[in-house]
């Protein structure tokens, strides 16, 4: 067995696995909602860990291990894979297929569930969303999935949005990069796939009156393409332009992606530029961040705060030099940092968390010095930021109302709650 996580596979080595799955006994099996699969799918529990285990034939199962593993490398949304079972015989010498072991995604759930619980008014709308982005995530790594669909996908809250999960992999296909050709024809799958579904899903009562199937499922590949053209449509600018680059890059931050580096290049000689965007995973600047610094902040945060540590190194320290950048990011946190925090008055230091509080100060000059025409100093910002702006906040804790937390948000996350403790 090749395991790569998870818990001793002692715990694994227990399983009945020259059993036929669908024959495991039902004391082994834990009961969660899943997805129409045609392979053989049981949930067992051990050490705490919910693990879902597929049955399979053997090439099969190795390859889609590996294309699991190679996808969460990415930062794609996928399954965790955690190891196959193969070789597998019964006591009387028959040959079974293998076992492919996967961890359960917690909180998450397909989509026939989130329909007959039906809690979100706008619940097409997000989970059509979380699928088009999925499928552009997937694609900008240069993965096919070959069988797209609702089936084949889970489903996270995620802030009153859903989060869509690639869970059977076994039909992709991962490269380099892909043609127009591929993506296009991944796309076809998909809108076939979804209309099927959600045609099965109007059959049985679970769609609201008014929501054309076909036309829905032809709504994602709509999504997809304006996301698609979003984060990778070249951009020719005049060289008097560059201030356009920033509204682009300001515009797939919106769309809640990060910018890994601009490639500039002339057209033919044309005194034009093309400026061509590369879009990194999602948490890539968290991630550094915490590496530099230590500080542990929400992703948008660090981006802000990266920003000001790339201003510093430009301008304070060693201008014109090859200075690294931890040592830049010690001086940052010495020189800028701790005192932007150590100026804010302790009755008022809870307002906001301390990178919020920074990352706001930040926004505060940037507003100080357009009006002055002229860059306003950190110290003058802090304390017109203080008198103006932080003194008349109300506790954090205050906006936790629950008619601003999105539908549903604390009924479902309790219901969830008591879900799990019967069926766990």
């Amino acid at each position: 067995m090749q395991f790569s996580s998870g818990p001793d596979p002692t715990d694994l080595l227990t399983l009945p696995w020259s059993t036929p799955l669908e024959d495991w006994p039902h004391e082994l099996l834990v009961t969660l909602p899943r997805g129409i699969s045609r392979h053989v799918v049981r949930f067992v529990r051990i050490g705490g860990i919910v693990y879902a285990i597929k049955e399979i034939f053997p090439a099969l199962a190795e390859r889609e291990y590996e294309l699991l593993r190679a996808l969460a490398r990415t930062g794609t949304p996928v399954v965790e894979a955690v190891g196959v079972v193969s070789n597998r015989v019964t006591p009387d010498g028959v040959e079974l297929d293998a076992a492919l072991v996967t961890k359960h995604l917690r909180f998450s759930l397909p989509y026939r569930a989130l329909f007959s619980r039906r809690l979100d008014p706008d619940l097409e709308t997000k989970l059509l969303d979380a699928l088009a982005e999925l499928l552009v995530r997937l694609h900008l790594v240069g993965f096919t999935w070959n069988d797209c669909s609702l089936s084949n996908t889970l489903f996270r809250r995620d802030a009153g949005a859903l989060s869509a999960y690639l869970v059977d992999a076994e039909t992709g296909d991962l490269r380099t990069v892909l043609s127009s050709g591929q993506r296009m024809n991944d796309l076809d799958i998909a809108e076939t796939n979804l209309a099927g579904e959600l045609l099965d899903l109007q059959m049985a009562g679970m769609l609201p009156e008014g929501v054309d199937p076909l036309a829905t499922a032809q709504s994602v590949l709509e999504r997809y393409e304006r996301l698609w053209a979003e984060l990778t449509q070249p951009q020719t600018l005049g060289e008097d332009e560059w201030w356009r680059i920033e509204h682009r890059v300001r515009k797939l931050n919106d769309l809640g992606y990060d910018i890994g580096d601009i490639q500039v290049n002339e057209v033919d000689g044309d005194p034009h530029l093309l400026v061509q965007t590369q879009v990194v995973e999602a948490g890539h600047h968290r991630r550094r961040l915490q590496d530099l610094t230590g500080l542990t902040v929400q992703e948008n945060q660090a981006r802000r705060i990266l920003n000001d540590l790339d201003t510093f190194r430009s301008q304070a320290v060693m201008p014109g030099t090859n200075v690294d950048e931890d040592t830049v990011a010690r001086h940052w946190m010495t020189d800028v940092f701790e005192p932007v925090m150590e100026a804010i008055p302790d009755e008022l230091d809870t307002k906001l968390e301390p990178a919020e509080i920074f990352h706001e100060v930040l926004e505060h000059r940037w507003f100080l010095s357009e009006a002055a025409g002229k860059q306003v100093t950190i110290d003058e910002t802090v304390k017109s930021y203080v008198d103006n702006v932080l003194k008349h906040r109300p506790d954090e804790q205050a906006m936790l109302d629950m008619d601003l937390m999105g539908i549903g948000a604390i009924g479902d996350e309790t219901e969830d709650e008591a879900w799990r403790t019967e069926n766990l």
